[in-house]
């Protein structure tokens, strides 16, 4: 469980201290790869909350919907049609459903543990 803390502050710590500056032409791209890396991240904290959590799945999951929202937002520039929209859309969509069923297993867990507590006092 600590694992994934260690690379979020060695990210952070590594963005905060180099001085890397991302071409505007690469900025759609970019945005869309870390809601999409996002979406997966959250993904996977709800499949562990609900016991369902696989590894491959995981991986697969984050690498292929990072490739797959990077190449709606190329084939859309070379179509002329903003495609990365519909990747926002969709990403946000399931970003946000996770989160609101992170947030009822959570609310249910801490029910629960509060009931047991109630019934040992008793």
């Amino acid at each position: 469980m600590w694992l994934p803390f260690l690379g979020l502050i060695l990210g952070l710590a590594f963005g905060l201290l180099t001085d890397i500056q991302i071409p505007s032409a690469y900025e759609n791209y970019l945005s869309i790869a870390v809601l999409a890396a996002l979406d997966t991240i959250v993904g996977g904290i709800r499949a562990n909350l609900q016991q369902v959590y696989d590894d491959k799945v995981f991986i697969t999951g984050f690498f292929f919907n990072i490739a797959l929202a990077i190449g709606l937002a190329f084939l859309g520039v070379h179509l002329g049609v903003d495609l990365y929209l519909a990747a926002i859309f969709a990403f946000g969509v399931r970003l946000f459903q996770n989160i609101a069923i992170i947030r009822r297993i959570l609310i249910q867990k801490w029910e629960d543990r509060h009931v047991k507590k109630g019934e040992k006092t008793v």
